[in-house]
């Protein structure tokens, strides 16, 4: 892809800046991490105000200079998922809120509680911020063997595509629906929901290859579906375990994660996104 603009003002860099200190969840961040690392990397529902503990650890000095290329690119892809989304909920009658996306290194913390790099990125629907570690794309790439800027770029949308859900309320019915629902019967709401950001990521491909500042290269989409086909839950779960557990699933199979991508790229149609209805 190509990116023509200016990039977006909504962007914050919290890393270096001499090495500041962040606070981490105890016990119970470990464990979001680990299911982070098992059920796709992003933590959207799971990462929840966690308790803070006086544990420290030190943010690892990095580059924040405004001409560092992979910066430069996350901002462009942010403004065009910026310029998309206004468009759209003018068409619902609603006024766009921008997100903000914060860079971070090894750790951070949000008004949803402490994070570390190793749940990758995330949407934090208490600041309205998503959060990036950039060494996640290189674990994409080498990790899930998801290479290319659209795979990248589709990360971003899909974490922005929770910000909408945020915005539209979407988030806080599932989350409500949550106290009176089984651990399996919430699974499959925690799905459609992953599933509908995927859809959101779809649509934004879609209408920013008609903005002035966006090009799509020949084999984008592909990228990006190989992306949502590497991490979908059956097969991180073959991967890790060699077992596929349905009920434990919580973002959706390989095949589930590339058809609402697709479906949501094709059409353009932000009123054939609605996952919940939806036997796929």
């Amino acid at each position: 892809m190509q990116w023509f603009g200016k990039g977006s003002n909504n962007m914050e860099d919290g890393r270096g800046g001499g090495g500041g200190k962040v606070a981490l969840g105890g016990g119970i961040g470990i464990i979001i991490v680990i299911i982070g690392l098992f059920m796709g990397k992003d933590l959207t529902g799971l990462v929840n105000q966690l308790p803070l503990t006086t544990e420290q650890t030190e943010v690892k000095k990095g580059s924040s200079a405004d001409d560092d290329p992979q910066k430069k690119f996350v901002s462009g892809v942010l403004e065009s998922t910026e310029q998309v989304w206004v468009e759209q909920f003018n068409q619902l009658g609603l006024q766009y809120q921008y997100p903000t996306l914060r860079l971070f290194e090894e750790g951070v913390q949000t008004a949803c509680g402490g994070a570390s790099s190793a749940v990758g990125p995330f949407y934090c629907p208490g600041d309205n911020k998503v959060y990036i570690d950039l060494s996640f794309f290189g674990e994409l790439k080498d990790r899930f063997g998801a290479a290319g800027d659209f795979a990248q770029a589709y990360v971003i949308a899909h974490e922005v595509g929770h910000h909408v859900q945020n915005l539209l309320g979407t988030s806080e019915k599932v989350q409500s629906a949550r106290r009176n629902l089984s651990e399996k019967e919430y699974n499959k709401l925690s799905v459609m929901l992953e599933l509908q950001a995927d859809f959101y990521a779809g649509l934004w491909a879609h209408h920013a290859q008609n903005l002035k500042d966006f090009r799509l290269d020949a084999g984008d989409i592909d990228e990006a579906l190989t992306a949502a086909n590497a991490i979908g839950d059956d097969k991180l779960q073959k991967q890790a375990t060699g077992e596929v557990v349905p009920d434990s699933f919580t973002h959706g199979t390989s095949a589930q994660r590339m058809y609402w991508f697709k479906k949501g790229f094709e059409t353009g149609d932000f009123n054939q996104g609605d996952t919940f209805k939806s036997d796929r």
